[in-house]
């Protein structure tokens, strides 16, 4: 179970990298549509897992093009929230698959 703070930081990090992505998609990522779906920090907030849906573009190429950028991303969220947190966590990013697997699961069930 998540503390207060971990929440906190959550969303600050799910709206932050929110508008990050969908601001800059065009430039950074080749257009592609970018979803924060869900951000997880650990207990000592120096690590948070991004989970993401792709649209529009390979999701595979996406990730890595995001990975690749993961430093300059982690800079301007510091930049945007270094007010609030004394430090911005290392990022990790997950394509989000729960989407997908909710479909293939709605199919089995019609049958």
């Amino acid at each position: 179970m998540d503390s207060i703070r971990q929440n906190k930081v959550n969303k600050l990090l799910l709206k932050e990298l929110s508008e990050l992505f969908r601001a800059e998609s065009r430039n950074l990522f080749g257009g592609a549509f970018i979803t924060v779906t869900v951000v997880r920090v650990t207990p000592d907030l120096g690590l948070a897992k991004v989970y993401l849906s792709i649209m529009g573009n390979n999701s595979k190429t996406a990730l890595k093009t995001i990975e690749e950028k993961n430093k300059d991303i982690r800079r301007r969220v510091g930049n945007a929230l270094g007010k609030q947190l004394r430090v911005i966590p290392e990022l990790h990013f997950y394509i989000d698959d729960s989407l997908d697997y909710a479909m293939k699961i709605e199919e089995l069930l019609k049958k």
